[in-house]
């Protein structure tokens, strides 16, 4: 009979989206200026290919090919409304301001220039607002 294999040597170390965009130097641009991401690196002549990363969060961005446009996330951060606050000064696309969830998540809504979603949240024990979460 053959052992079950060991688990943790098919441990996960970390997950990295590859989000499809359309131009990398402005996608690169509004994660750093106005997200404040810094640029890792990028790939190609001209680049076709590039990472950005805040924290221990990394996004992949890929020129017309890997992904499709509209791509959702989630990233959790510490406190939500002092980043809604400096995102609306710097001009970010915001779908949707810190609203209370019944999740128990307070969650703002941003968009970057090719459509993704990145739903920004923090953990809260506030009663929820009773408004929906902006999926348009």
């Amino acid at each position: 009979m053959t052992a079950a294999p060991n688990i943790s040597e098919s441990q996960f170390n970390s997950l990295t989206p590859i989000l499809n965009v359309g131009n990398i130097p402005n996608s690169i641009n509004y994660y750093v200026n106005i997200l404040g991401f810094k640029k890792d690196w990028d790939w190609g002549e001209p680049p076709t290919f590039a990472s950005v990363s805040r924290d221990d969060v990394c996004i992949f961005l890929c020129q017309g090919a890997q992904g499709q446009p509209g791509t959702w996330m989630s990233i959790f951060v510490d406190n939500v409304d002092f980043l809604y606050e400096n995102y609306k000064a710097k001009g970010a696309i915001i779908r949707q301001a810190p609203t209370n969830f019944p999740w128990g998540m307070r969650e703002m809504n941003i968009e970057d220039p090719d459509g993704h979603r990145l739903r920004m949240s923090s953990e809260t024990n506030e009663p929820s607002d009773e408004i929906s979460l902006c999926e348009d």
